[in-house]
């Protein structure tokens, strides 16, 4: 049960972590005076001045802040925002084709809330025990609201994903629909939708988004580059381009949109939130052309859906098409500065 916010004030640092997070993060599983490591490879947890761990192979580690009033409002309540941070860090390994082993957490806060951490707690752990995630360390501080998370997660170098894997003639795929996150976000944010149905499932799909972990691993032994769609298609499809030194074609068409989007604005409106509009997190890739029907047979115990969008050409940067023709996007993707 979470103390009174009386109760919290009066705690220190580690107090508030061992409360809220210790009890939960695989903590005294190790042995270091033996030298063995505990249960998932931990050998010193939270509550020394760093973790240890047994990383048994190379891993892929990344890094995300989120930001109240920045990248997400700024009262959002905690169990969104535990769960949202990890989900965005996860998405990241998923890009990768890891598997998640390890994360460490960085709480800035304004005010000591036992409310607030109890529920952020709650968020966080229930994403991190559906993909096997150890809390093994990090920080607490007084601050403005923010939320640093790193992960690192065991990886095969020689299948994994990365942007500079791209090769020109590759398809260009993605998984599950975008542009719901984006107009969930403008609900969010003071323009709620009429249609309960329809505004809890865009709203969800910002504040909860799925991060396409088994996806990943199942697609990456077949696919060359990849990377997850958080500030934009255009914008992070960019990306790929540039460090696989190619340009791509997207038939606009043919970029999936949900029926929850579709009802909730116009067809200009929806493809606008799906080109630039980020925070989706699923995942674009490319492939060697003719291997749609071997990608779809490994995505297929998953139930994600995956669509094929245009292709990896010579030249630079994306151009879109609409029906063979080219088209302009309304934006292109977040700029973080």
């Amino acid at each position: 049960m979470a103390g009174s916010r009386d109760d919290d004030e009066a705690l220190g640092e580690f107090e508030l972590i061992e409360r809220y997070f210790g009890r939960r993060s695989g903590a005294g599983l190790a042995s270091p005076a033996e030298g063995r490591p505990g249960p998932d490879g931990v050998l010193v947890g939270i509550g020394d001045d760093a973790a240890v761990i047994d990383a048994e192979g190379p891993l892929a580690i990344a890094a995300d802040t989120l930001v109240a009033g920045t990248h997400f409002p700024a009262d959002f309540p905690g169990d969104r925002v535990g769960y949202r941070v990890l989900a965005v860090n996860l998405s990241d390994l998923a890009a990768m084709g890891a598997r998640p082993r390890w994360a460490t957490l960085a709480l800035t806060l304004p005010d000591v809330d036992g409310a607030w951490l109890a529920d952020f707690s709650k968020g966080f752990f229930e994403l991190a025990n559906r993909h096997g995630v150890k809390l093994i360390g990090g920080d607490l501080t007084r601050g403005p609201l923010a939320a640093t998370v790193q992960i690192m997660g065991a990886v095969d170098p020689d299948i994994m994903t990365t942007r500079g894997a791209g090769r020109i003639g590759d398809d260009i795929y993605l998984t599950g629909t975008l542009g719901d996150a984006a107009a969930g976000l403008e609900s969010l944010s003071g323009c709620p939708l009429s249609d309960d149905a329809v505004r809890t499932r865009l709203e969800n799909r910002f504040a909860r988004p799925d991060a396409r972990v088994a996806e990943g691993l199942a697609l990456a032994p077949l696919a060359n580059a990849a990377i997850d769609i958080s500030d934009g298609l255009i914008a992070d499809l960019g990306h790929i381009c540039t460090r696989s030194g190619c340009g791509a074609i997207v038939d606009v068409e043919n970029v999936p949109l949900s029926t929850e989007l579709r009802a909730a604005c116009t067809p200009d409106q929806a493809l606008a939130h799906a080109l630039g509009g980020g925070d989706d997190h699923e995942l674009c890739f490319t492939a060697p052309e003719g291997r749609s029907e071997a990608l779809q047979a490994a995505l297929h115990p998953t139930g994600t859906r995956l669509t094929r969008i245009g292709r990896l050409v010579a030249g630079s940067g994306v151009e879109l098409r609409r029906s063979g023709e080219p088209y302009r996007a309304a934006a292109t993707g977040y700029a973080h500065f």
